[in-house]
């Protein structure tokens, strides 16, 4: 693995696209981040040297936009996936938590139940944490099976009560470095690379 020089040097944050859809969706979507190879392949690196010194027996990915992170950690990590779900959706037994999402709606979301024996340690992945709502509803199906929560991971975990309650109580790893600049920026919902954007220099190469 190469030297990708200062912690917060993520040149793929960058090519992260603004929200142009107005205030029912999230303010970016890094999803141009995973149609660019270099810098889908950088972004996992950079996690999973984060999440060297972490112990985790599955990885759990948040409906939708989570289950891709999430599953690309678990195969780089070789362990397995386990989906958490918007409720109705599985065709399985499920346990079900309602929560608050980053819009203010409540919404339901479901876990296949059982889905692991007691103890076992679970990484949950999010693309975004922004008000905590949707992680918060993930935590409490996962401690309802007596599972472990092993650590919170994502692109960014903007900085606020709820998310400085979890930097507290569990490992969090996220593509933006707390106190660089990047987490400064994603803090105030804006990114300096926005002026420049494009959605050409996201295009696969």
């Amino acid at each position: 693995m190469t030297d990708k020089g200062p912690r917060d040097d993520r040149w793929y944050l960058n090519i992260m696209a603004p929200n142009t859809k107005g205030d029912k969706f999230a303010w970016l979507d890094p999803t141009s981040i995973y149609i660019n190879a270099a810098a889908f392949n950088d972004l996992l690196d950079d996690l999973m040297d984060d999440l060297s010194d972490l112990e985790y027996d599955v990885v759990a990915g948040l409906d939708a936009m989570g289950f891709v992170l999430a599953s690309a950690i678990a195969a780089r990590s070789g362990v397995g996936f386990l989906p958490i779900r918007k409720a109705g959706k599985l065709c399985v037994d499920t346990d079900v938590v309602s929560f608050n999402n980053y819009s203010g709606r409540t919404q339901d979301m479901e876990m296949r139940d059982p889905a692991f024996a007691a103890g076992t340690r679970v990484l949950l992945v999010d693309q975004w944490v922004e008000t905590g709502g949707t992680m918060d509803g993930a935590i409490r199906l996962v401690e309802r099976q007596r599972g472990v929560v092993a650590g919170l991971l994502a692109i960014a975990i903007e900085d606020n009560q709820r998310t400085n309650a979890y930097r507290a109580t569990y490992p969090c790893i996220s593509a933006v470095v707390p106190g660089s600049r990047w987490q400064k920026e994603c803090n105030a919902q804006t990114l300096s690379s926005f002026d420049s954007y494009t959605p050409e220099i996201a295009f696969p190469f």
